[in-house]
């Protein structure tokens, strides 16, 4: 007896001394209030795919391929603030971490950044609605999260790029337009809870699901079992874009027998934003399911559903703001008692995918995914041109511009030669802008019932574009041993885009001519003289097919002190152009295909981590990227012919960025330099311009092409937050950069079947505009042990220039429209000045925000309340030059006024806002 149990004895200890020489990290994790164990927190180690999750109690253990040396260990659960601890591991070592405390994390559980934005920058026309990209993001980085949170109301934009440089993706597929590689934010709008699960990447730096651009990858991950179980309802109130926010959503978790489901609803909605009538109007609904076949097996389901509609606000001249102020807004009037906006946009996208997940082994995963997006995007306007046919069988009549700020009507406009001087007529044409200043809808009714026959003159159209897009994708990821991960995909999109006009409201008439008022041409010459209704397409019609087939392959390569990656990519797209009309203008090059254009794009990207100890790394990444121009900037004028940019190529991207990170339980900073240059790229624009030189008439509406453009996009970026005490952060960040265009790219006119060739634009040396090119921002964050927490933040930017009229870089500015011989009056020193870049004024913006919540047995109540520009400082977000006045002779007049009549067009930022947030979780 007493040997089996020295046996037993030595048996036991020998098992215990074979798990004491294993190299170990364990721990547990516990609420920070209540000291309960908290189960399903994920622990992972970064900068590898080792993850695991703490069990019913909270307990958690590494053991096997455990990295040696020091490490960053990563705790984190949906509603907690993440956590990160360095370690140091020692071979047949363990590392206890016992009793991490995780708490309440206020601003995930009320989703606080992604209120704020999605459902209000994002669903903007202008450029403000592009300034960064993976602004859903709540990246643990302090400069992407002040870039999205503090600088986007200022339309600044990460590096000085468009959003086209970086890939968004639901479920590794992608959801960025090909017509403008832009993602459309408001196809998911107002879905703040479930859009929360996001894998970021930055700059170059390797994405698992695709090869990403260069401003990185952002996945939204809707998989029904990722969300945690129960429910939250949300009530928000603002006066930024919409009044009133309902939504609610409730998840299930994994159920018995392998079934997940996650649904929400939303309803956004104002009679009026920031702007006068910026109506908004927007329901979200949203469903996943998920059935999990088996360990290896799982398949989800997601659809997404969220139309939107919402009035639009004019970008003014100064003449008009310093008139009506800086909520001035040109496209309403007055009918029937309420405000009627003639601009709105309308965007009704569902969106469906079903994905597949395969785990073929432990180390080696399979996602495959098919997607469908079909619906309407529409962009109302008024149209003033209709007519009739006389006796003979021409078109007669059309109509003035309805626009209250249309030049004539302004009094700049009788100060000129031109018009006078006519003091009294400026006096009446200011107290009428004044007293009103806004579309008089009865007038315009009154105009068509008094036409003879009841033809309109005026009407409400839409300018509509349906687009139907199948995604294929599948998505490989491989741990093929400790020390190296492989990436591939290849994925395969096809887009068709039906293009038109339809007339929404005649406006009391009877039908509208479908012919050119301008010139008399059919839009349509085979049906003539058509007599369109409510409801029928007219002016222009054709289809966009594109097609795109790539492919990736990544190899990450992860060891103690360094880590490298190395990327590749190829693709193939081509697009065609199908004409459903035959545009008089434009026979024979209008009705029918046109030629199909193939591009091949490949990219090629690598970077490493050196990581001197666990608090001090280096990281650098390179890559060259050549892409195939969007559809819009593809074909030169595609309502009305098949004509393509002359000489069209591929765009080519050259990056490379270099960071020095510092890491630690108290502070942690990032400073980057980056390099960024863009070539070959193209630029359409469509305006009308008084002094062009190549057409019959020296004022036409004009299409500009702007091909070959050469950018540099060159700066530093920056963030500190340093925790000094318990509940007190502050935090700093910085964007200096330097963003300009580097050479003089070929412009073209076209009108019509008309080109007119121009030349080199003078562009070398001027700055891309886009926001601000310099902005800097300090701010602190308290957060009280009884979950109250205020924060503030001081913003400032500086280096924001009005965009340039590229034509007036031409030789056309010097040359008289009429015999095209350069002008006998021209001055080098007053063109110097007439053409020099406008520049902003530099401005600061303060930001107040907080909140307070509480923990009721399982459920939490919470509210928060965010001030913006406190202070109600009035400044320019940015502009851009108009093309009217497009010769020296032109300009100068102009700009010899007190006050410009064609001066440049600005948006300003909001003045002092708000937005409060009530939620209740269960």
């Amino acid at each position: 007896m007493k040997k089996k149990l020295l046996i037993s004895f030595c048996g036991f200890f020998s098992i215990f001394t074979v798990f004491a020489q294993q190299t170990i990290i364990t721990g547990s994790v516990k609420d920070g209030v209540t000291f309960e164990p908290i189960p399903d927190v994920t622990i992972s180690v970064e900068k590898t795919t080792l993850s695991t999750e703490t069990d019913a109690k909270g307990v958690f253990v590494f053991s096997g391929n455990v990295p040696l040396g020091e490490q960053m260990l990563n705790v984190s659960k949906p509603g907690y603030q993440t956590k990160r601890f360095p370690i140091v591991v020692n071979e047949n070592r363990t590392v206890d971490l016992s009793d991490i405390t995780l708490d309440v994390d206020v601003t995930t559980s009320q989703g606080l950044f992604t209120i704020t934005l999605s459902d209000d920058e994002l669903n903007d026309d202008t450029t403000g609605a592009d300034n960064i990209s993976g602004l859903l993001s709540s990246s643990l980085d302090v400069f992407q999260r002040t870039a999205a949170f503090e600088f986007s109301p200022s339309f600044f934009r990460l590096r000085g790029l468009d959003s086209d440089n970086g890939s968004v993706l639901i479920n590794g597929i992608e959801m960025n337009k090909m017509y403008n590689g832009r993602p459309q934010w408001s196809n998911w709008g107002g879905l703040n809870d479930v859009v929360r699960n996001q894998e970021l990447t930055t700059g170059l730096t390797p994405s698992a699901y695709n090869f990403g651009g260069v401003l990185g990858t952002t996945n939204i991950n809707t998989r029904a079992t990722n969300y945690r179980p129960g429910g939250q309802l949300t009530y928000s109130s603002s006066n930024r874009s919409y009044t009133n926010r309902l939504m609610a959503s409730y998840s299930t978790g994994l159920m018995e027998e392998g079934w997940a489901m996650t649904v929400m609803l939303s309803r956004r909605w104002g009679n009026e934003g920031y702007q006068d009538a910026t109506l908004y109007d927007s329901k979200s609904l949203f469903a996943s399911v998920e059935k999990v076949i088996n360990d290896k097996h799982s398949i989800n389901f997601t659809s997404i559903y969220a139309p939107n509609r919402r009035g639009k606000s004019a970008p003014n001249t100064q003449e008009v703001y310093d008139l009506k102020g800086i909520k001035y807004n040109e496209y309403w009037g007055w009918q029937d008692g309420e405000k009627r906006n003639s601009r709105f946009k309308d965007v009704e996208e569902p969106i469906l995918m079903l994905n597949h997940y395969w785990d073929i082994s432990s180390k080696t995963t399979l996602n495959t995914n098919v997607g469908y997006q079909f619906g309407k995007t529409g962009n109302s306007r008024l149209d003033y041109g209709g007519t009739r046919l006389n006796d003979d069988g021409f078109p007669i009549g059309g109509g003035s511009n309805p626009s209250p700020a249309y030049y004539q009507k302004l009094p700049s406009y009788w100060l000129t030669p031109t018009a006078g001087p006519n003091y009294a007529n400026a006096y009446l044409a200011e107290q009428e802008f004044l007293n009103d200043g806004q579309i008089d809808w009865n007038s315009l009714y009154q105009t068509n019932l008094e036409n003879v026959g009841n033809y309109s003159t005026y009407i409400l159209y839409e300018d509509r574009n349906d687009d139907k897009q199948w995604t294929f994708n599948s998505i490989l990821n491989s741990e093929l041993n400790e020390n190296i991960i492989l990436n591939a995909a290849v994925n395969y999109r096809k887009l068709k885009s039906q293009n038109f006009a339809e007339i929404m409201d005649l406006l009391g008439g009877n039908g509208f001519l479908n012919v050119d008022s301008f010139d008399g041409f059919q839009f349509d010459l085979q049906n003539p003289n058509r007599i369109a209704i409510e409801g029928d397409k007219f002016k222009y019609n054709y289809n966009l097919f594109a097609n795109v087939l790539s492919g990736y392959a990544q190899a990450q390569f992860k060891y103690n002190k360094i880590d490298f990656y190395l990327a590749g990519s190829v693709s193939k797209t081509d697009y065609q152009r199908e004409g459903l009309y035959d545009n008089e203008a434009n026979t024979g090059n209008s009705l029918g295909k046109g030629d199909k254009l193939d591009f091949t794009g490949i990219g090629a990207k690598g970077g490493f981590t050196y990581k001197f100890s666990g608090k001090h790394l280096f990281d650098a990444n390179a890559g060259y990227i050549t892409r195939a121009p969007s559809l819009r900037n593809t074909f030169s004028n595609a309502r009305v012919n098949n004509n393509i940019v002359p000489d069209i190529t591929e765009e080519k991207i050259t990056s490379f960025d270099a960071s020095y990170i510092f890491r630690s339980p108290t502070i942690k900073a990032r400073v980057t330099g980056f390099y960024i240059k863009t070539e070959d790229a193209n630029e359409i624009s469509f305006y009308y311009a008084d002094g062009v030189t190549g057409f019959t008439e020296s004022s036409e509406f004009v299409s500009e092409i702007l091909q070959g453009i050469d950018k540099i996009h060159l700066g530093v970026e920056t963030g500190i937050e340093a925790q000094v005490t318990p509940t007190i952060k502050l935090k700093g960040a910085a964007s200096v950069g330097q963003y300009t265009y580097d050479n003089n790219p070929n412009l073209i006119l076209t009108a019509d079947a008309a080109t007119a060739p121009q030349g080199p634009a003078n562009m070398k040396d001027y700055k891309v505009a886009g926001g601000p090119q310099g902005a800097y921002s300090v701010g602190f964050e308290y957060r009280d042990p009884d979950y109250w927490w205020f924060g503030a933040t001081a913003n400032f930017f500086t280096n924001t220039y009005v965009d340039v009229s590229p034509l007036t870089r031409t030789a056309n500015f010097y040359k008289d429209p009429v015999d095209g011989l350069p002008f006998n009056d021209y001055d080098e020193d007053i063109a110097r000045e007439l053409l020099k870049q406008e520049q902003f004024d530099d401005y600061m913006v303060v930001n107040l925000i907080g909140g307070k919540s509480w923990k009721i047995d399982d459920y939490y109540v919470g509210f928060f309340a965010s001030i913006g520009n406190v202070l109600d400082k009035e400044y320019k977000t940015g502009g851009f030059e108009q093309g009217r006045a497009a010769n020296y002779r032109e300009l100068r007049d102009d700009m010899s006024n007190d006050t410009r009549v064609f001066g440049p067009k600005y948006w300003y930022g909001r003045g002092a806002n708000y937005f409060l947030n009530l939620y209740f979780r269960f």
